[in-house]
């Protein structure tokens, strides 16, 4: 007697600026008989037409890709579709990356060198509707300072002082007199909890917050 299986598969999206990585997770994905691929997207403007065209189950979705990034199409899906479940994969693991990540929306937040067996338990914990962060990163997030509150002028002065950048220069750059940059500056290092120009950008640095500037 014919029995038909009753088994649902799982849709997917998957968004990386890489042909080999999407092809590879595709591929691993769909080998376990639990997932069909319906697209894939090379960055964050394709990665929000797609879901918009096709609603898949979850989208894996590369946080650093050109123009349109992983965190901004999260941000823009969720505004328009507050139920999407989107997992983030990262190579990055600073809380400050991680934060704005979780606050555009994502469901999930996975490094890159996680196990594909972790991939699996983070989309079946987005699936029954439950947030998912890397092992390790739910500490990191607990214990962060906000460096989030930077403003955006601060962010930018900070990108500069990465760089090198004299307080001339950066007042030059930035169109703002020198006594403004050393406003800033001193805002940035008591933010930051800083005792210094260097330590200020290897603390940034480290926490993630110069891919974000």
């Amino acid at each position: 007697m014919h029995t038909e299986s009753t088994t649902t598969l799982t849709t997917i999206v998957i968004a990386d600026d890489h042909p080999l990585i999407r092809a590879g997770m595709a591929s691993l994905l769909q080998s376990t008989g639990s997932f069909v691929l319906l697209g894939q997207a090379a960055d964050g403007e394709q990665a929000i037409e797609l879901y918009q065209r096709l609603r898949p189950a979850v989208l894996l979705m590369d946080m650093s890709m050109p123009g349109c990034g992983g965190v901004e199409a999260t941000r823009r899906i969720r505004q328009q579709h507050p139920q999407a479940r989107i997992i983030i994969l990262s190579a990055h693991e600073g809380d400050e990356v991680v934060h704005r990540a979780m606050q555009a929306g994502a469901s999930g937040y996975l490094l890159k060198n996680a196990p594909f067996a972790e991939l699996l338990d983070c989309i079946a914990c987005v699936l029954a509707g439950r947030k998912y962060l890397a092992p390790g990163l739910s500490a990191k997030l607990a214990g962060r300072v906000h460096g989030s509150d930077l403003s955006t002028r601060e962010h930018e002065i900070l990108a500069h002082l990465a760089t090198g950048m004299s307080n001339k220069l950066i007042a030059r750059v930035a169109g703002i007199g020198v006594g403004t940059v050393k406003f800033h500056i001193n805002n940035i290092l008591a933010k930051l909890d800083a005792a210094s120009r260097t330590e200020a950008v290897m603390l940034a640095s480290r926490r993630g917050m110069l891919q974000l500037a």
